[in-house]
């Protein structure tokens, strides 16, 4: 017996069956003896209706508001899964961000958690009480209501996991644990069962769609054992061999290469002509920091000359206008600089702790795909990571031809 966290995403309480079946999941934890406390999303495609109203408005709009209008999507989803939940004996109730309450910055549409003040949350389950948690949404300090982002919802229920310092995050989904590949390009890829805190971490930066970042980046920092599994299976979490995402110390084999990811949602920039001289990076990096635009890949050319030189990185799919206009205004005293920008891209990457101790993982992954006709535009690496930018059209065959080259599919 202990205490669980059961976080259910969107294709998980789609519709009133759904959340039917996500009650019935957590009756059964009940059962067992366990204190829940359950996090859900809005049903699945209410979040991208209530964005579209939005932008229906305003392309550019106050985000403020915007956190007001698509942090309902939530509160709904609570509030039903409450009633399910007391229609099965269990005294239940929902709890709003700014109930519990989960204090944020005040970054709207991208906010993160300061603190969980958990005092009567953690009153109202020992009285019993099955507590049932809005994710995706907080509280800023002059009291708006704010959202964490997309996916937010998993940083909420590791955050709140760590909060009540819960024995485990069941994070449930529509896919049985993690994958050495997407399943739905490579047929051939096979669950992991175990899987470390970084290797997850890196995973879930470069396109795995599984868990956002951020809660991964939680987990592993507040050691917080998280638990991949289907909520269209018919046992509950504390029967199902998931993906258990865990400290790199209890994994007893550990493969070179644990997965090949891919993501679609990149655009590539690239700057020219830029003055080769000290401060010019930050002129053109620091006004997208603060108009909160994630920069990933990063390279720039040697300049023959040392007068002028070449910039290339990218940015989310969907910064790129925002970064273009952002750009517009920090290069406009730049005399001879110009951009030029494609979203036609998508970023490969290899990820495991094995390559560590193994050499020869990178060059592996280049002749594979130079045997394939695929041209690698631009690469970056970690210790445990190593990630090109191909042109999208190849996405597909970079995937699985990596997945076989490096061992992985199933046998």
């Amino acid at each position: 017996m202990g205490l669980l966290v059961l976080k259910f995403g969107g294709t998980s309480v789609a519709n009133i069956p759904a959340i039917e079946n996500v009650a019935s999941k957590v009756a059964a934890e009940v059962g067992r003896g366990h204190k829940c406390a359950v996090v859900v999303s809005a049903m699945s495609g209410v979040t991208n209706q209530l964005v579209a109203y939005c932008s229906e408005i305003s392309q550019i709009f106050d985000t403020r508001e915007y956190d007001s209008v698509v942090a309902s999507g939530e509160q709904v989803t609570s509030g039903l899964l409450a009633l399910a939940l007391q229609k099965r004996g269990i005294p239940a109730r929902s709890w709003l961000g700014w109930q519990v309450p989960i204090v944020t910055n005040d970054v709207h549409g991208k906010a993160r958690i300061r603190a969980i003040e958990t005092e009567t949350l953690e009153k109202s389950i020992g009285q019993g009480e099955g507590a049932v948690i809005a994710g995706f949404q907080g509280i800023a300090p002059d009291g708006r209501i704010t959202t964490l982002g997309r996916g937010g919802s998993d940083t909420s229920a590791v955050a709140v996991a760590a909060a009540l310092r819960a024995d485990r995050c069941d994070i449930y989904t529509d896919v049985d644990g993690v994958y050495t590949a997407d399943p739905r390009i490579v047929n051939r890829a096979r669950k992991i069962n175990k899987i470390s805190y970084e290797e997850m971490l890196e995973m879930a930066s470069v396109g795995a769609k599984v868990l956002q970042t951020r809660s991964v980046e939680l987990a592993m920092k507040e050691k917080v054992p998280v638990q991949v599994l289907s909520s269209f299976e018919e046992a509950a979490g504390s029967d199902l061999p998931g993906t258990l995402v865990v400290d790199e110390d209890t994994i007893v084999e550990q493969e070179v290469v644990s997965g090949v990811t891919h993501s679609r949602d990149e655009a590539k920039v690239t700057l020219r002509n830029l003055p080769d001289v000290p401060g010019v990076a930050a002129r053109v990096f620091g006004p997208l920091a603060d108009n909160s635009i994630n920069v990933d890949m990063i390279v720039q050319n040697v300049s023959p000359d040392k007068a002028k030189t070449d910039l290339t990185f990218t940015v989310g799919r969907a910064d790129l206008p925002k970064t273009l206009e952002v750009l517009d205004a920090a290069m406009k005293d730049l005399e001879g600089a110009t951009s030029e920008s494609s979203a036609d891209v998508s970023k490969i990457s290899i990820i495991g702790i094995g390559m560590r101790s193994y050499v020869g993982v990178a060059s592996k992954m280049f002749k594979t795909l130079a045997e394939k006709g695929i041209n690698i535009q631009v690469i970056t690496t970690s210790e445990i990571k190593v990630s090109v930018l191909i042109a999208e059209e190849y996405t597909e065959l970079a995937v699985r031809s990596l997945h076989t080259a490096y061992g992985l599919d199933q046998e």
